[in-house]
């Protein structure tokens, strides 16, 4: 039987950037050699199956983070220390992936969290702007231009096992508020759940990060 880790790492490769506003870069991770071997030889490891997971959508990668392993969340320290995934990217920490592996390390680690959850994006590109990060949404006309790309991507994930009775969404306000809208009008979950975004947390509740893992914990751990 197709493992999941198949699945996906075809969708993954196969993905080509959708046209975006003049003045607008397309983050493609995927399209590097050394990209595709390491989010292989990750997807292999956690997703050598065919058991479905819940969905967890981040906004889109960034460039020290997904946008150069291929995976969400996941900066090349974390893939080769916490996942066991040698590389020879930059050794560099991205905030929003301390976040997430001081979370996943609370829940079990990377074997038992993967086994659950597929962390995955909005947008499964990133974009940048005068070499900033930029989200989808932060320009209306990128956010009509990637829709009915991103619409896709989150058929593609639910049909290559993504559960349909619930996802989480990682960014409570302009995220959360954007799938909501499209779950309205395509249908993909039964329930979808907030919690406030490692990026916002790392940047601007700090100080509170252990109490943000606490919640993350109580969500995902039910």
């Amino acid at each position: 039987m197709p493992t999941l880790a198949a699945g996906l790492l075809k969708f993954y490769a196969s993905l080509t950037a959708p046209r975006v506003p003049a003045g607008i870069r397309v983050m493609n991770p995927y399209r590097d050699r050394r990209a595709r071997k390491y989010t292989a030889a990750f997807l292999d490891k956690f997703f050598g199956d065919d058991n479905p997971r819940t969905l967890i959508f981040g906004i889109n990668p960034g460039r020290f983070g997904a946008g150069i392993t291929g995976i969400a969340f996941t900066d090349p320290i974390a893939l080769a220390d916490f996942c066991g995934v040698e590389n020879h990217l930059p050794r560099r920490r991205e905030l929003s992936s301390v976040f997430v592996y001081e979370m996943i390390a609370e829940l079990g680690g990377p074997a038992t969290f993967y086994g659950r959850y597929l962390l995955t994006a909005m947008c499964p590109l990133g974009f940048t702007r005068k070499d900033v990060n930029l989200n989808y949404y932060d320009v209306p006309a990128l956010k009509k231009a990637v829709t009915p790309f991103i619409v896709k991507s989150i058929e593609r994930h639910i049909a290559l096992g993504g559960r349909r009775d619930r996802a989480i969404v990682l960014g409570s306000g302009a995220n959360m508020k954007y799938l909501d809208d499209l779950n309205a009008k395509h249908g993909f979950f039964d329930r979808i759940d907030a919690l406030d975004h490692p990026r916002f947390i790392m940047q601007y509740r700090r100080k509170e990060i252990r109490s943000y893992v606490e919640q993350y914990v109580r969500m995902l751990g039910r």
